[in-house]
């Protein structure tokens, strides 16, 4: 037997706004008639025409979800569609917001049995733009509040939010919004638009779940917003860096190469560094600006070449990370850290596909790198294949025998085979912090930023005496360097 379900709406407010057809069909309809609820001024006066009616508003008492309610609300009509057809009537418009009508929908595709017929009914979209004065044509997102992301808002275009119908929705949409824009952003409501009660009511943001009194019925309308408030956007700052290398734009950032930007990336990765080690989270935060800028200068760059825009970069990042995660995103899964390394380094072998005779196990190492890095990276290459000592034991000793060489080449006057001793002691250096899992470059880095802040205080000690460190004594400016030493101490 065909299950006949008529989806009709019941327009935005007002018995005016339903056509004559939908009204009739209301009026001398013989089959069942349910109304997903009979909060809606229309049913007051169809009652008064003798129409009856069951509604669903209990459902929503029994459950906490909307989806449930929604859920067990199609259940219902299917069911009571399989005895003889009946009518089921929703507020505005069927194909407007209303999640009941499309999971019916999908539900009809699944079931040859059953048949959904639509009978129009007036979206209140239309009131809404006349008592917005807003044109949709100029673009526009109509949001279901109870259901968004604030990444997903275009605050270029116009924002209509419906199903603001409690003060939890409206307070959910506020504190989204504040992520955004000022606290004092005015904002629209309006209330039961296109009916003799309509409400157009403007208000600062924060106002939104305060002073603003809600109804079934409202919609928040947000405005455009001028470019300057979303400079914390990245389309922003997709369109400043396109600017600064565009005509008219800034002649140092017009004339940049991925070449000649080399250099500034690995200065900027290294502040990054600095404010971690400081634990200076603000500081932090404006360099990762800057490398951000690297990325962005790059990506422009590659986009005015033809070459690849940021969305490829950050396409090939998505994919790799969802391609190297399957047991996050796939179905795979892993119990200790060693598998996951394994399952790593497989997907990464798989990804490189086929290699020719002539590949190497030390392949894939930047060349740019630093030398102290680029010796740690082929020791942890060397090292996957069995290439390595499992006890400490011989690389110390592996140390001391270089620097022994790198003596008897320095007593032997043999500057050639001195160089080469001396990064032999260096490597060897390199594969015991590899062992003890310290990475030489930061380690580096850290002696290095030591020495400076040590040097710093000598040269300012020195001074507040009257004195250049070239006037001091090599016994005087250790006795600073001891001070310095003790002062850090002090501090942890």
């Amino acid at each position: 037997m065909v299950k006949k379900i008529t989806v009709i709406g019941l327009g935005a407010g007002t018995i005016e706004q339903i056509p004559l057809g939908v009204y009739r069909l209301l009026t001398s309809n013989q089959d069942a008639l349910y109304v997903r609820t009979a909060d809606h001024p229309v049913l007051e006066e169809l009652k008064q025409d003798g129409v009856v009616f069951q509604s669903f508003d209990s459902f929503y008492e029994k459950h906490e979800q909307f989806e449930d309610v929604y859920e067990e609300i199609v259940s219902f009509l299917i069911e009571a569609a399989a005895n003889s057809p009946i009518v089921y009537a929703v507020p505005g418009h069927p194909m407007l917001a209303e999640r009941t009508v499309k999971l019916l929908l999908q539900l009809e595709e699944k079931d040859s049995d059953l048949q959904i017929n639509m009978s129009g009914g007036q979206s209140y979209l239309d009131s809404l733009f006349q008592a917005l004065k807003v044109d949709p044509i100029e673009g526009f997102q109509f949001v279901d509040a109870s259901s968004f992301s604030r990444f997903d808002l275009q605050y270029s275009q116009h924002i209509i939010f419906s199903q603001v119908y409690d003060e939890r929705i409206a307070s959910e949409v506020k504190l989204a919004l504040l992520e955004d824009l000022p606290f004092d952003y005015e904002i629209t409501i309006v209330d039961a638009a296109g009916t003799d009660q309509e409400r157009i009511e403007k208000v600062a943001l924060y106002e939104l779940d305060r002073k603003v009194k809600i109804s079934n019925l409202m919609s928040v309308y947000v405005p455009p917003v001028n470019k300057e408030l979303l400079n914390h956007q990245f389309n922003r700052l997709r369109e400043v860096i396109a600017t600064l290398r565009g005509p008219g734009g800034c002649p140092w950032d017009q004339k940049q190469t991925h070449k000649t930007l080399k250099p500034y990336l690995i200065e900027e990765a290294y502040e990054v560094i600095e404010a971690i080690d400081d634990e200076n989270d603000e500081l932090l935060a404006d360099e990762l600006g800057d490398v951000l800028l690297q990325i962005m200068l790059h990506s422009q760059i590659g986009e005015e070449a033809g070459y690849f825009t940021v969305d490829d970069v950050i396409k090939h990042i998505t994919d790799k990370m969802i391609r190297r995660h399957p047991h996050v995103f796939g179905d795979t899964t892993v119990q200790t850290e060693a598998e996951l390394s394994k399952q790593w380094a497989s997907i990464k072998q798989e990804e490189k596909g086929n290699q020719d005779a002539e590949h190497s196990q030390l392949d894939g190492i930047e060349k740019s790198l630093p030398n102290l890095m680029y010796a740690y990276e082929l020791q942890k290459k060397a090292a996957k294949v069995g290439f390595d000592w499992e006890d400490v034991s011989p690389m110390w000793e592996k140390v001391h025998e270089e620097m022994q060489e790198f003596k008897e080449a320095i007593q032997n006057n043999k500057a050639n085979e001195a160089e080469a001793e001396l990064g032999d002691i260096l490597f060897a250096i390199v594969n015991i912090a590899r062992y003890y899992k310290i990475h030489p470059e930061m380690a580096l880095f850290q002696t290095n930023r030591k020495f400076k802040a040590r040097f710093q205080y000598m040269e300012k000690t020195a001074k507040q005496q009257g004195l250049q460190l070239n006037d001091m004594s090599l016994q005087q400016m250790d006795k600073l360097w001891s001070e310095a030493k003790k002062l850090e101490e002090k501090r942890g």
